[in-house]
């Protein structure tokens, strides 16, 4: 009993605690409470004023854009008032113009109706008139018109006559004058510098130690040289120089080159000859190749087949009285090009037949013809075009002149070859004869080649040895000495050498 007592005690005080305890934390709850809702009631107060003063502020903004907005409008209203207005002004003026307009031209359709009225009232009182006076002068208006013609010519004949005279004279004056002033300008625009081409050509040696060599054991050297070039060549006392003369400029090439070769190598010899002088050969034809393409690209010529081209390229080593024929045959193409510029002529035309027009040249010595006729067969044959071969083939007057291109070819060929200096009557003589012995020479069956040399004093003729034995090569050099005899003039006396040689190779295997 004793013992239960303490324990109620501290059951009773352990629940007064627990009441004590709960009534406490409620207190110190609901005074926490109080604290947070002050908090939220002032910031709800301080949030709907902030919100009281953005909605202030934004009816602020809204009433000043909703009256700028008014004023915008107002002014374009007044402003479209204002176009409206310029425009109804301008549609009224238009209206009014319109109107004068059709008022103006009604009136002009009634002058054009009054005019054509007093027009034909005019035709009939003038056929009226007309049909008097030839009723009273018993004439016709023809006849009337003749009459008065005549009258007026014969009293005047002699004042027309001179009025004429004076007009012809003074015209071919100034047109005189102006052609003469087109010449010069043009020669001085395309003035060429040309020396004559000369029938020998220098090489230079080394030493004088390699003539020795070149003339070779019992001159076998120079006289193999000779026989495959068909030049001569000369080796005199003149220190350091062999001289190489003949009249055809690529023979006198490539025994210059074969013989330049022959130096540089060292070794000369007649089968090392026979090889230098076929690369020459081959090196002629590559500058020959290039001597036409250089004359195109210098005359801007396009378009030329490569055979023409290749033509073109053997005058480089062609003469026509001393003067190179394709330095005359670009400057001619220059002159005649800038005469047509000058005149208002076609110059294409112009410039293209004047390089062309002694193409004919580069053939005439295996074609027989003049070189014009040959080069109007090469012009055709190669697609030419007709002015261009038209105004080509008339620049010796061999052909009637066809259009103005033609008179320009013809008077640039005349001013390149009549210029001081630039021909020689007798070297184109010379040159001539040389050629013609060579031919009569080369005429003969059985002959394989024919060179004339010492300034056409001698002609070595080879044959072929298959064809012609030694009793017939006696024979064909007094034909040929006959020939001559007959068909030539020349000074002095000329030798015929004829050449037998006959060559027979065998290979070991």
């Amino acid at each position: 009993m004793n013992s239960l007592i303490p324990l109620l005690v501290g059951v009773v005080c352990l629940l007064l605690g627990s009441v004590l305890g709960y009534y406490a934390r409620q207190s110190i709850a609901k005074k926490q409470v109080g604290t947070l809702e002050e908090k939220i009631q002032k910031k709800h107060a301080q949030a709907k004023k902030e919100a009281e003063e953005l909605i202030s502020e934004a009816k602020e903004k809204y009433s000043a854009i909703l009256d700028s907005a008014k004023r915008e409008e107002d002014r374009r209203r007044k402003n479209l008032l204002k176009t409206e207005q310029v425009l109804l002004k301008r549609e009224n003026i238009l209206d009014r113009k319109i109107s004068h307009f059709e008022e103006k031209e009604k009136e002009f359709y009634e002058k054009v109706e009054k005019l054509k009225q007093i027009k034909e009232n005019l035709e009939n009182y003038k056929k009226e008139a007309v049909e008097k006076l030839e009723k009273i002068s018993q004439l016709s208006q023809k006849d009337a018109k003749k009459e008065l013609l005549k009258s007026v010519e014969k009293e005047n004949e002699l004042e027309i006559l001179e009025k004429m005279r004076n007009l012809e004279k003074e015209g071919m004056e100034k047109l005189e004058k102006r052609a003469k002033e087109i010449l010069a300008s043009v020669i001085q625009r395309c003035s060429f510098s040309q020396a004559q081409e000369i029938t020998t050509t220098n090489v230079s040696l080394p030493n004088d130690e390699i003539k020795g060599r070149i003339i070779g054991k019992e001159g076998r050297n120079i006289r193999a040289l000779e026989s495959l070039t068909g030049v001569e060549i000369i080796v005199d006392e003149t220190p350091e120089v062999v001289v190489i003369s003949g009249f055809d400029p690529i023979r006198r090439q490539i025994a210059k080159t074969a013989l330049e070769k022959l130096i540089q190598d060292g070794r000369i010899q007649p089968v090392r000859i026979e090889e230098m002088v076929s690369k020459a050969e081959e090196e002629i034809v590559s500058q020959i190749k290039e001597a036409g393409e250089q004359a195109v690209y210098e005359t801007g010529i396009v378009g030329l087949d490569p055979k023409i081209v290749q033509l073109l390229g053997r005058l480089r080593f062609r003469t026509s009285y001393g003067q190179n024929v394709l330095l005359h045959s670009i400057e001619v193409s220059h002159l005649a090009g800038a005469l047509a510029s000058e005149i208002g002529a076609n110059s294409q035309v112009a410039r293209k037949a004047g390089l062309l027009h002694d193409i004919g040249k580069a053939l005439d010595w295996k074609v027989e013809g003049s070189h014009t006729e040959i080069g109007i067969k090469v012009l055709e044959r190669f697609g030419i075009e007709k002015e261009v071969i038209d105004a080509m083939k008339s620049h010796h007057g061999e052909y009637p002149v066809e259009g103005i291109e033609a008179v320009l070819v013809q008077t640039a060929d005349a001013i390149s070859g009549a210029r001081p200096g630039a021909r020689k009557d007798t070297v184109e003589n010379y040159l001539k004869r040389l050629g013609e012995l060579e031919e009569i020479a080369g005429s003969f069956a059985g002959v394989e080649k024919a060179w004339a040399l010492q300034a056409g004093r001698e002609i070595r003729v080879f044959v072929k040895p298959e064809e012609i034995d030694d009793l017939t090569a006696n024979k064909l050099a007094r034909q040929i000495a006959k020939r001559i005899e007959e068909e030539l003039k020349y000074p002095g006396e000329i030798k015929i050498t004829v050449i037998r040689e006959k060559r027979i190779v065998e290979y070991a295997k």
